[in-house]
């Protein structure tokens, strides 16, 4: 492929050493709790009904995941039509506009949404503010998913911008104006379109919580603690995964002269040498971040730069708990077992890398 970096999967006699010094690995990196939930509900959708469950978009985006549930007779659409009526259907977590949501429902014989539970935050801040009469200014990236959706939601009352130059092209709006984004915006990609905002409309709404994802700032904190350490720095994650794109922006950035955005560890180039950054976007499974590392084969090992602890859990979907439930229920009575004493499935410490793995098996 003309202009593509060789890398050591090229190489006669594989694998090909590198010299690395020593890696220094992003601490939290990788599955953010929305991810985690939504990769463990479709795979108990998959376990729980036959061939073909759908899903309408990509259930995350990230390249490994999708190609693992896709060989496990899921089919993802981009058009909720082309569902067969009667089928099970997983919308994804990037949130789904109200229509599709609906129509889901009319053809689905179950339908699970794993929405993110801080897109659905959005989602309500949206449809709150445009019932109050406000304009909603929109910080989004054109085309993205969850931007898609949460537009949907009052299309009408919302104006989408991602730059500087299209605050200044919004008119003056005579009703009063609600400043809202999309959860996987980097910080530098919200704060100076923030601002600008501001300006224009001194007296804009916005909520008391950040809309931008907390898993998204503390993988770019970490990143940007650990960059002036590094010789070059390998982002980990999906060409369609905006977080993973913001924490290669954001590395580039930082000064660091060297940075890959890569799918795999087959996508290393041969010739990275001395201190190696690593981190992965919150769609990335951690298996790609172990063989990344095995890859690199630091001379001098992997030191962990970690910014925080997250302990946030996102339980599954309600009307899939109460699926899950009635179906140990069954199994339970039909075995002859005491449901007052059955074991229960403890979902948070059931993490969704482990889930991805069985599924390989």
């Amino acid at each position: 492929m003309p202009g593509r970096l060789p890398t050591a999967f090229d190489e006669p006699g594989y694998p090909h050493r590198m010299s690395v010094d020593r890696v220094l690995l992003a601490a939290p990196r990788g599955f953010c709790a929305g991810v985690e939930m939504a990769i463990k509900a479709l795979a108990w959708m998959v376990r729980s009904f036959p061939a073909p469950v759908y899903c309408y978009h990509e259930i995350v985006h990230n390249k490994l995941v999708v190609e693992r549930f896709q060989k496990l007779g899921v089919v993802f659409v981009d058009d909720i039509t082309e569902v067969p009526t009667g089928r099970p259907i997983m919308l994804s977590a990037h949130g789904s506009a109200p229509e599709v949501v609906a129509a889901a429902r009319e053809r689905g014989s179950v339908v699970v949404d794993s929405v993110c539970p801080l897109v659905t935050k959005v989602h309500h801040e949206v449809k709150v503010r445009a019932g109050k009469g406000f304009r909603i200014v929109y910080v989004g990236h054109e085309g993205h998913e969850e931007a898609v959706g949460t537009m949907a939601v009052a299309p009408n009352a919302i104006s989408r911008v991602e730059s500087i130059e299209e605050v200044n092209s919004l008119p003056v709006f005579s009703e009063p104006v609600a400043l809202l984004a999309q959860t996987t915006l980097s910080h530098r990609d919200w704060e100076g379109v923030a601002v600008r905002v501001r300006e224009r409309f001194p007296d804009v709404w916005t909520p008391g919580r950040s809309d931008l994802c907390f898993a998204t700032t503390n993988r770019q904190s970490a990143l940007m603690s650990m960059a002036p350490r590094c010789d070059a720095i390998v982002v980990i994650g999906s060409a369609n995964s905006s977080n993973t794109r913001a924490l290669e922006r954001l590395a580039r950035e930082a000064g660091c002269g060297r940075v890959f955005r890569i799918n795999g560890a087959d996508e290393l180039p041969l010739d990275i040498t001395g201190t190696v950054g690593v981190t992965a976007g919150a769609s990335a499974p951690e298996e790609l971040v172990d063989a990344v590392i095995a890859r690199l084969a630091p001379l001098h090992g992997v030191e962990e730069v970690r910014i925080t602890d997250e302990d946030e859990y996102f339980p599954p979907p309600r009307n899939l708990r109460d699926l899950q439930s009635a179906v140990d229920v069954a199994i339970t009575a039909m075995s002859g077992g005491s449901l007052a004493h059955r074991p229960r499935v403890d979902d948070r410490s059931l993490a969704a890398s482990d889930v991805l793995a069985f599924l390989a098996v």
